[in-house]
């Protein structure tokens, strides 16, 4: 602990200790279920936490921390400025500044019990309550739904759910007169405006509404409004929307049935705690769902949210953190940013709220101590003590496949882990108005860092220069189309032809998820991106004895009733070392297509090519890589780069191949990814710098079954052969290849060295 937080904690611990006995006196006589605070923290939380301090250091650090941050902006004083800015702006951050202060002061005021930091909110909250009535809509006009505080009631609510916890902390120090002034004049027309005035945002199923009633509920909560409570659980149900109207991403907005907080709890989240939307979005969304079911768990227990739907808020949070890399960033399922991590404040207080309401899982506390901080609330305390006490235990990725659907029938995320090594796999639902149309897709990742790309969004979030902060019109014509992942396009035509009236009305099909100690299967179908073709796609990671890391093999069946052009994108990161083909480099880049984001790639060099394998070779971040690919007489080998018609420089200008196989009815794909050495630039070696495989090839492929050799380079052969139409475990089968039967159980097998 520094110097600086000792002394602030020194201050926190005199401002405890001098509490008032006044105070005290009435702390002690009132039910500690009953009153202020209720929300994120409880009567009894608040002696527990005072009662704790100077003994529980992540709390401790945590807290002083928040002290000094706060008492610096009370010496610099406050700005509630007329609204007119969209994200990245003066007006919306600091707009968004002032309720993260109010929330964090208005703890403060109950933890230290300084009438300084309550006087803060309640000096604030008056500017608001004093300006609010007076402000129009908001003047940018991009949102379905504009806000009045910020340019869409999205950021609205965000406003209202931390500022609910803000007032539900300096209730009692607050008049009657004065509170009453603040609910008529700010909070109750605040949610009216966010869900009565504003329906087409508030009745959905998407992670807006999850924020729309968790505010109008916080709030609700805060002023013992049952009837306000009853729009947030249920939704306002006096709302006519156009049934035609849709959000900025293009998602329909109307729905008929449930709506409303447990409408959100229901529908997006699979029973393995999947949310449809992606970890992205569901990282931003755990914030208002998980503190809103802990302001419901503390002043609302009978109502068990944390137990609905078989307790899926609190597995959704073990579902996100098995959703990261090994440095804890999100995989980029569907509209998402690099970067994101579980060290985000919103997963802050998720961990912390699954470990106090969820059975004090001891794995739990090892992600918190990786985050550093801890929630000032009764959840944080339990995991500050846990830690304390030496609870913890490592949070075990394993290989996990996650399914998507309400019923979890629409299909799954499959995650494969091996050795460092971790292959993420898309054979979901659409995913909203955020998701992208490739169906199939993967992503490979080694150690923490990207080795096999999704692009994830165009955006810059809360970058004023790009767009306000907002998506840019490229998230729709590249990110979102199909060639911008690694999966199959048909005809230079996105799946369901880029359209998200179809491609929401489907999701692909579960196969085979399968997992041992040397072999690890995941395959999926799709019979629906492409009218009248059928897709099936298996991903296997290998450990072969013989060598340090484990490879994957990539199996793509591909079956049409007419001729079509097919082509598998391959977005590999790094620099390219060599090729075994030959290629021609265009002097001059070429602009691969017209539209389905072909218009945004360069075709820079390209080879026709005859049967056997291509392989390509690169080093990224000192480790070799290689790609091993069979090809058949004639097709294409194009190297691309993203970056055409980009007039704004709004996108990356990163590389990839692409295989192409044209007027093909059938089509199989099929290849391996090695990370197979290193280089050392202080000595200036490279170690096993090329591919450890000599050859891949298709040795039987029919209906019933597909089987591939893998010749390395160590003088083995080994075959995986899958059974492409019967993934019963206890079926029996029979298969010969060049003379030889191979009979097994099980809709694969692996046999080594033959």
């Amino acid at each position: 602990m520094t110097s600086k937080i000792r002394i602030l904690l020194l201050g926190v611990l005199i401002a405890v200790f001098s509490c008032n006995e006044k105070n005290a006196d009435n702390n002690s006589s009132q039910d500690n279920n009953l009153g202020h605070p209720s929300l994120i923290l409880t009567k009894q939380g608040v002696k527990e936490i005072r009662a704790n301090l100077g003994s529980i250091p992540i709390f401790d650090e945590t807290l002083a921390l928040t002290q000094e941050e706060i008492d610096a902006e009370i010496e610099k004083g406050f700005d509630v400025p007329l609204p007119k800015d969209y994200s990245g702006g003066y007006t919306h951050e600091t707009h968004k500044k002032n309720y993260v202060l109010m929330q964090k002061a208005g703890v403060l005021y109950q933890i230290l019990n300084d009438e300084k930091y309550a006087n803060f909110v309640k000096d604030m909250l008056f500017e608001y309550a004093k300006q609010y009535p007076t402000w129009p809509i908001h003047p940018k006009p991009r949102s379905y739904s504009r806000g009045k505080v910020f340019w869409q009631c999205l950021n609205d609510s965000n406003w209202l759910v931390y500022t609910s916890q803000a007032y539900d902390c300096i209730y009692d120090f607050l008049t009657e007169a004065e509170r009453n002034t603040l609910e008529t004049d700010l909070f109750r027309p605040f949610a009216d405006y966010i869900s009565k005035e504003n329906p087409q945002f508030f009745n959905r199923v998407h992670n807006h509404s999850t924020w729309g009633n968790a505010a109008v509920g916080m709030i609700a909560l805060a002023m013992d409004d049952d009837s306000l409570l009853q729009r947030a659980l249920y939704g306002y149900k006096e709302a006519k929307i156009d049934p035609n109207l849709k959000d900025n991403d293009g998602g329909y907005i109307n729905r008929e049935g449930d709506m409303g907080f447990y409408a959100n709890l229901e529908e997006p989240f699979s029973p393995d705690g999947y949310f449809t939307e992606g970890p992205y979005y569901q990282r931003y969304a755990s914030y208002p769902f998980l503190i809103f079911a802990q302001a419901l768990q503390n002043k609302k227990p009978e109502l068990k949210v944390l137990q609905h739907k078989d307790g899926v808020l609190l597995k959704s949070v073990s579902a996100l953190i098995n959703l990261s890399d090994a440095d804890g960033e999100f995989f980029l399922l569907n509209d998402a940013q690099k970067g994101m991590s579980y060290r985000n404040a919103s997963l802050v207080s998720a961990v912390d709220i699954a470990y106090h309401f969820g059975g004090n899982n001891p794995e739990l506390l090892s992600i918190a101590k990786k985050q550093g901080k801890v929630a000032l609330d009764d959840a944080g305390l339990a995991v500050a003590l846990g830690l304390k006490s030496g609870m913890e235990k490592p949070f075990n990725k394993k290989s996990i496949e996650l399914s998507d659907g309400a019923n979890g029938n629409q299909g799954a995320v499959g995650i494969l882990r091996s050795e460092g090594l971790e292959l993420v796999f898309k054979y979901t639902a659409h995913g909203l108005s955020h998701g992208h149309y490739d169906k199939l897709s993967f992503a490979l990742f080694e150690d923490g860092d990207e080795v096999v790309q999704d692009y994830g969004m165009s955006r810059f979030v809360n970058i004023e220069q790009k767009g306000g902060g907002n998506y840019l019109k490229e998230n729709t014509t590249w990110a979102k189309q199909t060639v911008a992942h690694n999966t199959l396009v048909q005809n230079e035509t996105s799946q369901f032809q880029g359209k998200y009236d179809i491609g929401s009305k489907h999701h692909s099909n579960k196969y085979i998820f399968s997992v041992n100690d040397s072999v690890q299967v995941a395959s999926a179908k799709e019979d629906n991106a492409y009218p009248g073709t059928k897709i099936q796609r298996t991903f296997v990671t290998i450990k072969d004895k013989g060598y340090d890391k484990p490879y994957v093999l990539d199996i793509m069946r591909v079956s049409s009733a007419t001729s079509n052009q097919y082509d598998v994108p391959f977005y590999f990161l790094g620099h390219i070392m060599q090729t075994n083909f030959e290629y021609t480099k265009l002097n001059t880049p070429q602009i691969l297509g017209k539209s389905h984001g072909y218009q945004h790639l360069y075709k820079e060099a390209s080879a026709l090519v005859n049967e056997g394998n291509v392989k390509l070779n690169w080093l990224l971040n000192n480790k070799f890589y290689s790609y091993t690919a069979v090809c058949s007489n004639n097709d294409e080998v194009i190297i691309g780069r993203i970056g055409s018609n980009d007039p704004e420089y709004n996108l990356r200008n990163e590389q990839t191949l692409i295989l192409r196989k044209k007027n093909a009815k059938d089509a199989l794909y099929v290849s391996t990814i090695e990370s197979h050495g290193t280089y050392n630039p202080v000595t200036e070696l490279a170690l096993n710098a090329y591919s450890n495989i000599d050859e891949i090839k298709v040795v039987h492929n029919s209906k019933a079954y597909t089987a591939v050799s893998i010749k390395t380079n160590n003088g083995k052969t080994n075959v995986f052969i899958l059974s492409n139409e019967n993934s019963e475990k206890e079926a029996e089968h029979k298969l010969t290849i060049n003379n030889k039967v191979y009979s097994w159980v099980g809709p694969y097998t692996f046999t080594e060295n033959q």
